[in-house]
């Protein structure tokens, strides 16, 4: 049963391999061959959460090139010095050699990382991940010393929100976003995403509330001809 399940993981991304190599690339080829060829050049920053249910091109509807991806358990952002790795090297680069100008960090609803803080007992076997999320630690302090969630979903969705503002914190400690921010050519936003709704939320960090972007309200025919 392992070795079949691998079997078919293994048969569904050759399919999409191949979906994309006879029907997606042939129409995009000449931006491959042209722009992408030459280098990369995002506009963006994106920290998100490794949940496969995730997928920060389909979200913000960006194409090949467009933003720089960083995924990792929690959308956490280490603060500088604490954990130099991935994450730190990854932010380093995308603002010191691509020079993007905007950072997203995008938190999610139903996450799993925000569970564990929560609840450690469900971490308890995942050494590795246990440590991992005293990233948010701040954060979970905050949640319980306000004690204003009435219940565990609530207290779930204070967290995420708390994290993702603590996670711009931890960014504002990198040198090269530091200097950035002072240039003023540097932005910085928090994001949340929810799942079950495809609706984004926005950090207004005057007001600390995460507040949705609303659609786009289409003109009607008779506001066109005016």
């Amino acid at each position: 049963m392992p070795l079949l399940k691998f079997q078919e993981s293994r048969n569904r991304l050759i399919a999409g391999v191949r979906s994309f190599q006879e029907e997606l690339y042939p129409q995009r080829q000449e931006a491959y061959r042209e722009s992408l060829r030459q280098g990369q050049r995002p506009h963006a920053l994106f920290i998100t959460c490794a949940d496969s249910r995730i997928d920060p091109e389909l979200i913000t509807q960006s194409g090949p090139g467009d933003i720089f991806v960083s995924r990792n358990v929690g959308n956490f952002v280490p603060s500088y010095g604490e954990a130099l790795g991935g994450v730190s090297a990854i932010i380093e680069y995308a603002v010191g050699a691509l020079e993007v100008s905007h950072i997203v960090v995008c938190g999610h609803t139903d996450c799993g990382a925000m569970t564990g803080l929560l609840h450690p007992e469900k971490v308890a076997k995942l050494p590795v991940v246990k440590s991992w999320l005293r990233n948010a630690e701040t954060a979970l302090s905050i949640v319980r010393n306000r004690n204003t969630a009435e219940d565990d979903q609530a207290a779930l969705e204070q967290l995420t929100e708390e994290s993702v503002i603590l996670q711009l914190h931890h960014l504002r400690t990198h040198p090269s976003v530091a200097g950035r921010l002072a240039q003023g050519t540097l932005g910085l936003s928090g994001w949340i995403f929810d799942i079950g709704h495809g609706v984004v939320r926005v950090l207004d960090e005057d007001s600390r509330e995460f507040r949705p972007i609303v659609a786009a309200q289409k003109t009607s025919a008779a506001e066109s001809t005016r």
